[in-house]
Protein backbone atom coordinates (compact mmCIF):
# COMPACT_ATOMS: atom_id res chain seq x y z
CA UNK A 1 0.00 0.00 0.00
CA UNK A 2 3.06 2.29 0.54
CA UNK A 3 2.64 2.55 -3.46
CA UNK A 4 -0.53 4.65 -3.48
CA UNK A 5 0.94 7.09 -0.56
CA UNK A 6 3.97 7.64 -2.99
CA UNK A 7 1.74 7.66 -5.64
CA UNK A 8 -0.88 10.14 -4.32
CA UNK A 9 1.55 12.20 -2.13
CA UNK A 10 3.85 12.83 -5.43
CA UNK A 11 0.85 14.46 -7.18
CA UNK A 12 -0.37 16.26 -4.07
CA UNK A 13 2.83 17.33 -4.43
CA UNK A 14 3.41 18.52 -8.08
CA UNK A 15 0.24 20.07 -8.43
CA UNK A 16 0.80 21.77 -5.15
CA UNK A 17 4.68 22.91 -6.50
CA UNK A 18 2.93 24.23 -9.72
CA UNK A 19 0.17 26.34 -7.54
CA UNK A 20 3.26 27.70 -5.59
CA UNK A 21 5.33 28.59 -8.21
CA UNK A 22 2.34 29.97 -10.79
CA UNK A 23 1.20 32.19 -7.41
CA UNK A 24 4.72 33.07 -6.45
CA UNK A 25 5.42 34.47 -10.27
CA UNK A 26 2.29 36.32 -9.87
CA UNK A 27 3.65 38.17 -7.03
CA UNK A 28 6.90 38.59 -8.03
CA UNK A 29 6.71 39.29 -12.24
CA UNK A 30 3.26 39.43 -13.33
CA UNK A 31 1.06 42.09 -10.89
CA UNK A 32 4.33 44.33 -10.23
CA UNK A 33 4.52 44.17 -14.16
CA UNK A 34 1.21 45.18 -14.07
CA UNK A 35 1.42 48.00 -11.63
CA UNK A 36 4.56 49.32 -13.92
CA UNK A 37 2.36 50.11 -16.73
CA UNK A 38 -0.01 52.38 -14.57
CA UNK A 39 -3.28 51.87 -12.96
CA UNK A 40 -5.38 52.27 -15.75
CA UNK A 41 -3.78 49.56 -18.04
CA UNK A 42 -3.26 47.24 -14.86
CA UNK A 43 -6.96 47.39 -14.30
CA UNK A 44 -7.64 46.57 -17.74
CA UNK A 45 -5.64 43.86 -18.16
CA UNK A 46 -6.29 41.92 -14.31
CA UNK A 47 -10.00 40.93 -14.80
CA UNK A 48 -8.65 38.68 -18.48
CA UNK A 49 -5.50 37.15 -16.25
CA UNK A 50 -7.29 36.57 -13.20
CA UNK A 51 -10.20 35.14 -15.24
CA UNK A 52 -7.70 32.47 -17.30
CA UNK A 53 -5.80 31.95 -13.86
CA UNK A 54 -8.87 31.42 -11.74
CA UNK A 55 -8.82 27.34 -13.95
CA UNK A 56 -5.58 26.72 -13.42
CA UNK A 57 -5.59 27.72 -10.15
CA UNK A 58 -8.77 26.42 -8.43
CA UNK A 59 -8.01 22.67 -10.26
CA UNK A 60 -4.34 22.56 -8.87
CA UNK A 61 -5.48 23.46 -5.40
CA UNK A 62 -8.59 20.75 -5.58
CA UNK A 63 -6.41 18.05 -7.19
CA UNK A 64 -3.76 18.61 -4.73
CA UNK A 65 -5.80 18.69 -1.98
CA UNK A 66 -7.54 15.64 -2.87
CA UNK A 67 -4.07 13.66 -3.41
CA UNK A 68 -2.80 15.09 -0.52
CA UNK A 69 -6.48 13.35 1.30
CA UNK A 70 -5.66 10.51 -0.27
CA UNK A 71 -2.01 9.93 0.58
CA UNK A 72 -3.20 10.71 4.40
CA UNK A 73 -5.78 7.67 3.85
CA UNK A 74 -3.11 5.45 2.64
CA UNK A 75 -0.44 6.73 5.48
CA UNK A 76 -2.69 7.42 8.15
CA UNK A 77 0.08 10.63 9.20
CA UNK A 78 -1.86 13.51 10.34
CA UNK A 79 0.81 15.81 8.17
CA UNK A 80 -0.80 14.87 5.04
CA UNK A 81 -4.08 16.29 6.05
CA UNK A 82 -2.60 18.95 7.42
CA UNK A 83 -0.59 19.85 4.11
CA UNK A 84 -3.89 19.30 1.80
CA UNK A 85 -5.81 21.57 4.32
CA UNK A 86 -3.11 24.55 3.93
CA UNK A 87 -3.38 23.68 0.19
CA UNK A 88 -7.46 23.80 -0.04
CA UNK A 89 -7.43 26.86 2.27
CA UNK A 90 -6.74 29.32 -0.77
CA UNK A 91 -10.15 28.41 -2.07
CA UNK A 92 -11.88 30.11 1.39
CA UNK A 93 -9.44 32.51 1.85
CA UNK A 94 -10.16 33.35 -2.15
CA UNK A 95 -13.93 33.45 -2.00
CA UNK A 96 -14.01 35.47 1.96
CA UNK A 97 -11.36 38.18 1.45
CA UNK A 98 -10.42 38.40 -2.03
CA UNK A 99 -13.14 38.12 -3.59
CA UNK A 100 -14.68 41.69 -2.62
CA UNK A 101 -11.86 43.28 -3.96
CA UNK A 102 -11.77 41.32 -7.55
CA UNK A 103 -15.45 42.23 -7.36
CA UNK A 104 -14.52 45.95 -7.77
CA UNK A 105 -11.61 45.46 -10.00
CA UNK A 106 -13.93 43.88 -12.29
CA UNK A 107 -16.88 46.74 -11.65
CA UNK A 108 -16.94 48.64 -15.08
CA UNK A 109 -17.50 51.85 -13.60
CA UNK A 110 -14.72 51.79 -12.18
CA UNK A 111 -12.75 54.84 -12.86
CA UNK A 112 -9.23 52.70 -13.87
CA UNK A 113 -7.42 56.32 -13.23
CA UNK A 114 -8.34 56.65 -9.50
CA UNK A 115 -6.44 56.40 -6.19
CA UNK A 116 -9.54 53.89 -5.43
CA UNK A 117 -8.70 51.23 -8.71
CA UNK A 118 -4.06 52.17 -7.48
CA UNK A 119 -5.43 50.96 -3.85
CA UNK A 120 -7.34 47.96 -5.04
CA UNK A 121 -4.79 46.43 -7.03
CA UNK A 122 -2.37 46.84 -4.05
CA UNK A 123 -4.76 45.01 -1.90
CA UNK A 124 -5.29 42.22 -4.38
CA UNK A 125 -1.08 41.84 -4.69
CA UNK A 126 -0.82 41.97 -0.48
CA UNK A 127 -3.97 39.48 -0.29
CA UNK A 128 -2.33 37.15 -3.15
CA UNK A 129 0.54 36.85 -1.52
CA UNK A 130 -0.98 35.42 1.73
CA UNK A 131 -2.30 32.92 -0.83
CA UNK A 132 1.80 32.41 -1.91
CA UNK A 133 2.66 31.82 1.42
CA UNK A 134 0.41 29.37 2.27
CA UNK A 135 0.87 27.32 -0.89
CA UNK A 136 4.60 27.31 -0.52
CA UNK A 137 4.25 26.09 3.37
CA UNK A 138 1.73 23.06 1.95
CA UNK A 139 4.73 22.36 -0.59
CA UNK A 140 7.36 22.41 1.83
CA UNK A 141 5.05 19.99 4.59
CA UNK A 142 4.35 17.53 1.08
CA UNK A 143 8.19 17.44 0.44
CA UNK A 144 9.32 16.82 3.66
CA UNK A 145 6.61 14.04 3.93
CA UNK A 146 8.00 12.89 0.53
CA UNK A 147 11.65 12.74 1.61
CA UNK A 148 10.73 11.31 4.89
CA UNK A 149 9.39 7.90 3.13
Amino acid sequence: MAGFERLFGFMAAFCCGLFAGAALYVNLVEHPARMECGTELAVTEFPPSYRRATILQVSLALIGALCGTLAWFWDSSLSWLIAAGLLLSVIPFTLFFMLPTNKQLFDPSLDRRSEQAHLLLTRWGRLHAVRTIVSLAALALFLMLLVKQ
